[in-house]
């Protein structure tokens, strides 16, 4: 049994069908079962927020998210004989990177309780994921043009279901014990890029036009809060022209190139399309 936190997410949800295919059983945690809608061969169960002990019966595996409550998890993990741990960590954490940002703080510290808990243990550690471009589907869905900071922002992108290949040979191949992995898509693409590459997937040429950064907002970034937002614009302004960090861990771990930000989107123009 293979314990699935985070199971509605991205990853996560492609995690689960990916270990389903594979005649695994899963174990999906989520906050609301009623409306989760994963697939029926998995166990859905609520995360309870006093009783994470009883998640973990006759589980080996956990595969874990960035969770405020990850030191409990872990801990009743261990003490119902769950023996390892694949972590969703992120690329921030690497030598040299700012260790006083949120995110950083966040998986650094989920990851020193992971090595303190006696878990066979795998950090994956992925920079710019796809999904980002969501951020954009409110726009595209309304119109031909998209307003956004730093159009020339370098990134290469990695489709969430690659992260979840990568964590299914994790969970279910030996040898990752002690693992850190970092994953990227295949190339560099810019912000413009990005958007142009979308429209090619919907059928509509659409326009990236530049906002000033100082006046980005709410509307703009509509999921993100208020104070994670000059953080971010800071890295994006750093990465204008910065070729990013590109590796080949998804093919040499699946034996499948990363996919590319085109099929990502591709395989996602029903969240653009205009309703």
């Amino acid at each position: 049994m293979i314990v699935v936190t985070g199971a509605t997410g991205n990853v996560g949800r492609a995690l689960v069908h990916r270990l389903l295919a594979a005649g695994r059983p899963v174990r999906a945690l989520t906050r609301d079962p009623q409306r989760a809608g994963l697939p029926d061969g998995a166990e859905v169960v609520r995360l309870p927020p006093e009783d994470p002990a009883a998640l973990f019966g006759g589980a080996t595996a956990l595969f874990l998210y960035a969770h405020p409550r990850a030191a409990d998890l872990l801990a009743a993990a261990r003490a119902h004989g769950v023996r390892q741990v694949v972590f969703l960590s992120s690329g921030m954490i690497q030598e040299g990177a700012d260790e006083t940002h949120p995110l950083h703080v966040m998986h650094a510290t989920v990851e020193r309780q992971i090595r303190d808990s006696g878990l066979d243990w795998t950090f994956l550690r992925p920079n710019a994921f796809a999904t980002n471009a969501l951020q954009w589907a409110p726009q595209i869905r309304a119109g031909n043009t998209v307003r956004g900071v730093f159009a020339d922002t370098l990134s290469a992108p990695i489709h969430e279901d690659d992260i979840a290949a990568v964590a299914e040979r994790a969970l279910l191949d030996g040898g990752h014990e002690g693992a850190v992995h970092r994953l990227t898509g295949p190339a560099a693409t810019t912000n413009a890029e990005q958007v142009a590459a979308i429209g090619a997937a919907v059928g509509r040429e659409l326009t990236f036009v530049e906002a000033d950064p100082r006046e980005a907002g709410p509307e703009l970034f509509p999921y993100l809060p208020a104070e994670a937002l000059e953080r971010l614009l800071r890295t994006y302004e750093e990465s204008v022209g910065e070729p990013p960090e590109i590796t080949g861990t998804v093919e040499k771990l699946t034996g499948t190139p990363a996919r590319t930000f085109a099929q990502w989107a591709r395989d996602h123009t029903a969240d653009f399309a205009s309703h």
